[in-house]
């Protein structure tokens, strides 16, 4: 009877039925708040004041290095790619988050020694209008002062950042404001989790290497050591540092679970690549995931938007698998690429 209840409630909260502006009723997103801090209020914010930093054009698209306005004295740098195409149709867009690691945005551009990450170039290629932040802590926000800022968590303050990515979108003329979806790898792949399980204009979610079930979650006794918990990492100040002071690294304790995020992305179409091998998210974690996660998207009848791939690799996206979700990103946009 309560597993029955359990599901039900997951089905009704999962269709995200609430505003950016407004704090409805939503037991789930309550639970996320509860862990990263409350999502500030996103009405009233100043101009973006979009500033043009300098700019790259290949035959494709055109790469800008910009910075916006996210809120008062919040300032975002990012790539944005526009398509070279001067066609008058508009586009669909992607907000691609990037890996851990000191390039920051650079990584999803290609620019490091790592294959598989070039994700912001290869969707530009491809006629997408990209956007792609730095998340605190990287690229031109490696000095990022967590402790003094007015956020719970550096991962609240990334789905601030990353909401404000998606309001940038709509506003280009280039854009169709229905047609846009977020894909990250690693610390994007979480990310991109946490921003669309907060903003449903979201419509396609894409999530490689970013997640296990956090019972399923341990990448070590050395970690374990550096971190002072098997959670421990997850409790950093760039992601949720209360799931040390208030939940004592305690799984039975945090009051979500990821499976749970990706009901409430449903019934949007979400797509994880998640390899056999990946030793910092076990692949046992993600099948419990997705089989509780299923449950939801079987009964809103959309049980087609819910895939993953699972690769024979280590911690990785494989070029092939990049492949193939890009082309049922193409599908969901009605977006056709001309190779």
């Amino acid at each position: 009877m309560c597993k029955k209840l359990l599901i039900s409630g997951l089905i009704l909260l999962s269709a995200g039925l609430y505003t950016l502006s407004a704090k409805n009723n939503n037991p789930l997103r309550d639970s996320l708040e509860a862990v990263m801090g409350p999502l500030p209020c996103l009405l009233d914010l100043p101009p973006m004041n979009i500033q043009y930093k300098d700019s790259m054009k290949t035959t494709d698209y055109t790469r800008y290095t910009i910075r916006f306005t996210v809120a008062e004295n919040e300032d975002l740098p990012a790539y944005l790619y526009l398509p070279a195409c001067n066609s008058a149709d508009k586009h669909p867009a992607m907000l691609v988050l990037h890996s851990t690691g000191d390039l920051g945005k650079g990584i999803v551009d290609g620019q490091g020694n790592l294959p598989n990450r070039a994700i912001a170039k290869e969707l530009a290629e491809r006629g997408y209008v990209v956007i792609a932040p730095d998340y605190p802590g990287f690229g031109d926000l490696k000095d990022y002062d967590f402790e003094n800022d007015r956020y719970e968590s550096g991962t609240m303050k990334g789905v601030v950042n990353h909401i404000r990515c998606v309001d940038l979108l709509q506003k280009l003329d280039q854009v169709d404001p229905d047609r846009i979806g977020v894909i990250g790898h690693s610390l994007g792949g979480h990310n991109a989790l946490f921003v669309a399980a907060f903003d449903p204009r979201l419509k396609v979610v894409v999530s490689s290497c970013g997640w296990t079930q956090f019972e399923y979650y341990d990448i070590g006794p050395s970690a374990e050591k550096l971190y002072g918990g098997r959670l421990g990492p997850w409790a950093q100040d760039r992601y949720m540092p209360l799931i040390r002071t208030k939940y004592q690294l305690d799984q039975n304790k945090i009051p979500f679970n990821f499976h749970e995020i990706i009901a409430l992305i449903a019934p949007r179409v979400f797509i994880s690549n998640s390899p056999l091998n990946d030793k910092n998210f076990e692949v046992r974690g993600v099948r419990e995931g997705i089989r509780k996660a299923s449950v939801v998207y079987e009964s809103l009848g959309v049980k087609e938007n819910l895939k993953v791939f699972y690769p024979d690799s280590g911690h990785d996206f494989p070029l092939d698998i990049r492949n193939e979700i890009y082309q049922l990103i193409d599908k969901e946009f009605d977006h056709l690429f001309l190779e």
